[in-house]
């Protein structure tokens, strides 16, 4: 038997942010791993408000997509071997959703999946300020395995540039599922403390 691919779910949600989402499907392009695709109808939205991006092109980047309405795909049973899930960026609600079990769209269903069958699940929130109905989602959903991981930019890589912000995010969240893209700028490897 052939070894299985490897698989990663990238979750885009309508969040603000999606060029998270967009940038981690370019990286991952020349990469052994396969990406599955799940973005929301309000995510497409966004890739017009925010990027000259055009949800077509988003998707291509992509080796599999699935529509959001479509709970029978792949990814929504655990019997589908993945890596796991990025949710990239993740709406309050995409969150509010995974953190109750009560799933409306394929994207919640996927991550839902990937918590049960103990994968690993990394959700770039994007909101602020934060009131003590998120603070308890984001503590519930840790308490269920996921990793919650606002993308904050890393000043002590002295990014000259929003793309080399975005780039060390999306790099340090791959590190999470051991994948390294070479993009990341490392403390004590390519960034010195100076006195």
């Amino acid at each position: 038997m052939a070894d299985a691919p490897q698989r990663l779910i990238i979750g885009i949600s309508g969040a603000s942010g999606v060029i998270y989402g967009i940038r981690m499907l370019e990286l991952l392009r020349d990469t052994p791993i396969e990406t599955h695709l799940v973005i929301s109808k309000s995510a497409e939205i966004t890739v017009a408000y925010e990027t000259e991006w055009k949800a077509a092109d988003v998707k291509a980047l992509a080796d599999v997509v699935y529509p959001a309405a479509d709970i029978g795909a792949a990814i929504s049973s655990g019997s589908f071997k993945t890596m796991g899930m990025v949710v990239a960026p993740c709406s309050i609600r995409s969150m509010g959703e995974i953190s109750s079990g009560v799933t409306s769209s394929l994207l919640s269903r996927a991550a839902d999946v990937v918590l049960k069958e103990r994968r690993r699940l990394v959700l770039l929130l994007r909101e602020t300020p934060l009131h003590a109905g998120h603070i308890r989602s984001m503590q519930t959903v840790t308490e269920m395995g996921a990793i919650v991981a606002p993308p904050v930019p890393a000043f002590y890589a002295r990014p000259k540039s929003i793309e080399e912000m975005i780039d060390q995010t999306i790099g340090r969240t791959l590190d999470l599922f051991d994948i390294d893209t070479g993009f990341t700028k490392r403390w004590g490897e390519d960034i010195e403390r100076t006195e």
